[in-house]
């Protein structure tokens, strides 16, 4: 048990790290409950850290399970590490707690912003640098890893300061309020702050927040523990956090527009975060409209739809297409590709994102790009899970063309759309002349991946390569007709499908 402070023996400001223990300024059960809740308030804080790296990182490099494998791994053992630097505190228990509280609030709460900035400037860069921002990641995870994990051996001290118990009971109480804490967190980030803040603000406003409960906890309570040296350092460095992180909001919305600039050009014109993806258009006017998401491009408006009807082009002349479904796409320029088709008499487009379906309906850039597509008296749009709408769509009404217009299977969320359970749901809405076409980007191992996965669900297919890293695979009950003009692949054997439990796919 961490020894505890002797009986007082005077009434007097003590120095720093002394053993004589002066009386609180309320009662030791309201101390009590004050610092518990600093421990609950400490533990949202921390833990929205952790999810805003895993998120963040997840945005702007993919393949979210690796990052949040990396940022969760490395901060647990940086919390080990946190706790045996802390023992080296415990005698300075009171101003150590709040020094660590300012520099976890300044080092989490700008975290986002750090690592954005440099994806957005340095990303590019090659070389030595290629993985910076990887390992910006992992620096984040060790130092926040770090600083919280000396949080709870310091709050060991200072609740055995206010009245003497065993460690057992002791550390319960702090497990209890930590863990209650960590749940509140864990909540409040994917339901409160990041579809009402965003992750740059809300970073923001966590490490504020971190920053006033340390400072509160520490000055309030523990103030005639310290010596007046120790007060004015941590009023200094709280008052320093609190100014950086006052003036980074302030400037939060142009630094996202100074590093959307980097990344997509000079010429961004919208930009839209509603919790599940970002979605950025960029040019207008004279320029050419294209749209990003999640930092991906996804259509090239230079390229006046060239990509789309390679993609969907050879689905569509293959046979029927009366009755087409377009999974994904609520962009509306694969819509628009089934429109231009004969014969095209409904065309069903099923999207997760409300947000890109509505700019598809109303920004007049995206709607000439997608060719008023999404206002046909034929098209019938549905926003909601691809893979739950495709567990609950009827039978009775097969379709005659299915095109998988999906995001890259590059995050958890996303590979199950490119898996084998997938594409059996997809062949139980497939007429019997149906055709599915998918496209895949990353070159010869996705492509391989995805054609064994789409035969694995007992559909035959013949594969051809688009553009730079793209590839399409066109299936059918029956084997598909070949595309004419186009460059037909053989995927090499050893390719192994992808499914729900053990996915295949990764960046």
């Amino acid at each position: 048990m961490i020894e505890p402070y002797p009986p007082a023996t005077t009434r007097g400001p003590r120095p720093a790290g002394g053993r004589v223990r002066s009386p609180l300024p309320v009662k030791p059960g309201t101390a009590r409950s004050l610092v518990l809740v600093g421990v609950f308030i400490c533990a949202a804080c921390g833990l929205v850290y952790e999810l805003e790296l895993v998120a963040l990182a997840s945005y702007l490099m993919g393949d979210s399970v690796t990052q949040a494998s990396v940022v969760l791994s490395v901060m647990v053992f940086a919390m080990g590490l946190g706790s045996l630097a802390a023992k080296r505190l415990r005698l300075r228990a009171a101003v150590g707690f709040g020094m660590i509280e300012a520099l976890l609030a300044l080092v989490g709460g700008c975290s986002a912003m750090a690592l954005y900035a440099a994806f957005a400037w340095t990303g590019g860069w090659g070389g030595a640098w290629a993985d910076g921002p990887r390992w910006l990641l992992v620096g984040f995870s060790l130092a926040i890893g770090v600083l919280i994990g000396a949080e709870v051996p310091l709050l060991m001290v200072l609740i055995q300061r206010i009245r003497r118990q065993d460690a057992g009971g002791a550390v319960a109480d702090l497990f209890a309020a930590d863990y209650v804490g960590a749940l509140v967190g864990g909540l409040a980030f994917p339901f409160l702050l990041l579809p009402l803040l965003g992750q740059l603000t809300g970073a923001l406003l966590t490490g504020a927040v971190n920053a006033v409960a340390g400072a509160v906890l520490v000055l309030g309570l523990f103030r005639r523990d310290l010596s007046r040296r120790a007060r004015w350092l941590l009023i200094v460095a709280n008052v320093t956090v609190l100014g950086v992180l006052a003036t980074s909001w302030v400037l939060v919305d142009d630094f996202e527009r100074a590093a959307r600039h980097a990344l997509f050009g000079a010429d961004v014109r919208v930009a839209v975060q509603d919790g599940a993806q970002e979605v950025v258009l960029t040019g207008g006017g004279r320029r050419p409209t294209s749209l990003f998401l999640d930092g991906r491009l996804r259509a090239d408006g230079r390229e006046r739809g060239r990509a789309y009807r390679q993609f969907v082009g050879p689905a569509l002349h293959g046979g029927p297409r009366a009755r087409v479904l377009v999974l994904g796409g609520g962009d509306g320029l694969a819509a628009r590709e089934v429109l231009r088709a004969r014969g095209a008499r409904r065309v069903d487009v099923v999207d997760p994102d409300p947000a890109v379906v509505r700019l598809a309906r109303t920004d007049p850039g995206l709607r000439e790009l997608n060719g008023r597509a999404l206002g046909d008296p034929r098209v019938r749009v549905v926003t909601g899970d691809v893979f739950a709408w495709l567990r609950g769509a009827p039978r009775a009404l097969p379709y005659d063309v299915v095109v998988c217009d999906l995001p890259d299977p590059g995050s958890t969320a996303s590979t199950k759309l490119y898996s084998q359970e997938f594409y059996g749901l997809v062949g139980r809405v497939l007429a019997d002349r149906g055709r599915v076409v998918a496209r895949v980007r990353g070159g010869a191992a996705p492509l391989g991946t995805a054609t064994a996965t789409v035969r694995s669900a007992g559909l035959r297919a013949v594969v051809y390569r688009g553009g730079g890293s793209v590839g399409f695979v066109l299936a059918g009950w029956t084997r598909p007709v070949p595309p004419a003009g186009e460059r037909l692949v053989r995927p090499g054997p050893g390719y192994v499908p992808s499914t729900l439990v053990h996915p295949r796919f990764g960046d």
